[in-house]
């Protein structure tokens, strides 16, 4: 079965940050944010499929999802049956430290939501995340990165639970996450809740706990999975030679 190494983990981690960088450098920000809002604010904010389903519904349905893997943890059902206890419990772990994580980053955040800026009817001025660490743009702050995206975010440990032991699975998960979590971001967008790249940065963020969760875990399981499995390989590889060595 494919697996990705560590290091490929961390190249692909790294190239997503430069792409991250590369976007906020662009200024993109505020034309996406235009398009949904102006002077008037954003139409869009008290929709009800924005505000009933994709923001309160899918939250509660999320934390559901979470009560689930947190039972599944001690009463496996379906594919948690699959996964060793070690695994389920890591899963578990990485949604509440994911969530966790971007409740704190936004907690010290001087970023205003969009629907706070000048531009749109607030009182706020509009500077980019990185310029906010050294001062205010005006808000009320607390806007940075998306936290309803990270609902969606948050489940990207799955990718980790069962990428050694069911490749489908964990790509599904991969792919499930990034999308869920993208559509809620998107969502919240519209109504003028963030930005675009509030978004991304909380998918780089939910991704960086995850795989921080795994290194320490596998840690604290005194083992590479990957590394052990070949290192087995080989040792059955030596085992199968032939006492005279031909």
């Amino acid at each position: 079965m494919e697996r990705f190494s560590n290091r490929g983990l961390g190249l692909a981690t790294a190239a997503c940050a430069l792409a991250l960088l590369a976007w906020d450098a662009t200024g993109l920000d505020m034309p996406l944010a235009h398009l949904f809002g102006g002077p008037a604010g954003f139409p869009l904010q008290d929709h009800w499929l924005l505000t009933r389903v994709l923001h309160s519904g899918a939250r509660n349905l999320a934390w559901i999802v979470v009560a689930l893997l947190w039972v599944g943890v001690w009463h496996p059902v379906g594919s948690l049956r699959r996964i060793a206890f070690g695994r389920r419990l890591q899963w578990a772990i990485t949604t509440l430290a994911a969530v966790t994580a971007i409740s704190l980053l936004k907690a010290a955040s001087t970023t205003s939501c969009p629907w706070s800026l000048s531009d749109f009817g607030g009182v706020a001025h509009y500077r980019s995340h990185w310029a906010n660490l050294f001062g205010s743009d005006g808000g009320s702050g607390g806007c940075f990165p998306a936290g309803h995206a990270s609902t969606g975010f948050a489940f990207l440990g799955g990718y980790f639970a069962y990428r050694h032991t069911d490749a489908r699975r964990a790509r599904a998960w991969l792919v499930g996450a990034l999308v869920a979590g993208l559509v809620l971001g998107v969502a919240q967008q519209m109504r003028g809740a963030h930005f675009m790249s509030h978004t991304l940065w909380s998918g780089w963020v939910c991704w960086c706990v995850a795989w921080g969760v795994e290194a320490v875990a596998q840690r604290l399981r005194g083992r590479d999975p990957v590394a052990t499995g070949r290192a087995a390989v080989a040792a059955n590889a030596v085992h199968r030679v032939p006492a005279d060595g031909r």
